[in-house]
């Protein structure tokens, strides 16, 4: 594991950490399903 994607896995949990406390959880996880859902969508046209 490269030192960049270590920071960005900890930045990521950071983040999630984060979320929990201003209790915006639901809106962080949305956003996460529609962008996997996007990025599989837009994959699959320009294969």
């Amino acid at each position: 594991m490269s030192l960049k994607s270590s920071i960005y896995k900890f930045l990521r949990i950071w983040n999630d950490v984060d979320s929990v406390r201003k209790g915006k959880v639901g809106k962080r996880i949305g956003r996460r399903v529609t962008g996997r859902a996007a990025g599989k969508t837009i994959r699959k046209l320009f294969k």
